[in-house]
This record gives C-alpha cells, sequence and structure tokens, in this order.
C-alpha cells in the first residue's frame, strides 16, 4: 500500500521555525514531483511548494516565498518543508502530496498524507 507520512508539526509562536518531513512508502514517490499543500480550518486547500523529481526546481507559493523552503532527500524517500518565520497565518493541515509532475494544480497529485498540524499563535 502506498503511504505518505507527514511529521514535525507543533504548536509555536510567531517568528519560530519548524521542519516538517514527509516520509514515502515506495522509492517510486520520492523519484516523482512532490509538493506540501495546507488547509486552514473553513478555508480551501492551498499550495505551499513543490519540488521536481530531480530536487533540482523549486516552485513556491508568493505567501511563502523567501521563509520556507522545499527539499527532498531521495536516498531517505523524505521530503522536507523548512519554515522560518512563521506567523500566524501559516497556522493549518500541512499535506505532502506526489504526483507525476511538480506544479501548484492539487489535482496533479495523485497520493496524499493524511497532515499534520502547524499552529502559530502571536
Amino acid at each position: 500500500q502506498v503511504q505518505l507520512v507527514e511529521s514535525g508539526g507543533g504548536s509555536v509562536q510567531a517568528g519560530d521555525s519548524l521542519r516538517l518531513s514527509c516520509v514515502a512508502s515506495r522509492r517510486t514517490l520520492i523519484e516523482s514531483g512532490m509538493a506540501w499543500f495546507r488547509q486552514a480550518p473553513g478555508k480551501q486547500r492551498k499550495f505551499v511548494a513543490a519540488v521536481s523529481w530531480s530536487g533540482g526546481s523549486t516552485y513556491y507559493a508568493d505567501s511563502v516565498k523567501g521563509r520556507f523552503t522545499v527539499s527532498k532527500d531521495n536516498a531517505k524517500n523524505t521530503l522536507y518543508l523548512q519554515m522560518d518565520a512563521l506567523t500566524p497565518e501559516d497556522t493549518a493541515s500541512y499535506y505532502c502530496a506526489a504526483g507525476p509532475n511538480s506544479n501548484d494544480y492539487d489535482g496533479t497529485y495523485t497520493y496524499w498524507g493524511l497532515g499534520t498540524q502547524v499552529t502559530v499563535s502571536s
């Protein structure tokens, strides 16, 4: 069974940092396009960041550009999201996803994790 498992969420103060991880159960997943999305209560799921299968290209939502960094370690089957200078607006459940391409459209992605909660207080 294909699985993506996120971890690293938590409750922090504004200005703090967190690093999210997403472990893929199959190597073929980590060698796909991968992305992070987030969903705040009562709001639609939104794109956060994506990385190409090789790790050579990255894409970010304007709201996180310069603060978040997406990366992957194919040897460890793991996707990361380093989040710095967090604000209360970053509070959401964060989901990792894998698919044949890497872009900001959630329909691109075939596999999804169950999410990890990030809460940022002011």
